[in-house]
């Protein structure tokens, strides 16, 4: 049983080593994967604090979002929507609201953070001006 829990633990990151900028580009060439937003376009998180109550920092979208601060919503990460599972070992996941000044409503985000020093952001919102998009992010330089 400890060998187990050794292992358990072997996988397992501090939270507030995502702290920093991270960027990447839109992934996903199908026309359902990009929608509201061009394949060439990329997102920049800067996350400011982090832990397994929530997350914090600026979050851009070149072209659709201007560099907006935001803040995790306390409920999902106080129940299951923090747990939700993408592919891969994800290590937690943080969703917020950012506006999007197109006057055509908010956009969810989601964050996923995995083991393997990677971010994930899923961006979408419904409605007559629909936004779907999958960023894949690593550290800035």
């Amino acid at each position: 049983m400890l060998l187990g829990l050794i292992f358990g633990f072997a996988g397992c990151s501090d939270l507030r080593d995502f702290r920093g900028t991270w960027q990447g580009p839109r992934v996903g060439d199908a026309a359902v994967l990009r929608v509201g937003v061009p394949a060439r376009t990329n997102l920049t998180l800067a996350v400011d604090t982090v832990d397994a109550h929530g997350m914090t920092g600026r979050l851009t979208v070149d072209g659709l979002i201007a560099e907006t601060e935001f803040q995790s919503l306390a409920g999902a990460e106080a129940g299951v929507l923090s747990g939700m599972s993408f592919a891969g070992s994800h290590l937690r996941v943080y969703l917020t609201f950012v506006p999007v000044p197109d006057n055509a409503g908010q956009a969810l985000a989601l964050i996923a953070l995995y083991n393997e020093r990677r971010i994930e952001v899923r961006v979408l919102r419904g409605g007559p001006t629909p936004v779907y998009a999958i960023f894949a992010l690593t550290e800035a330089p």
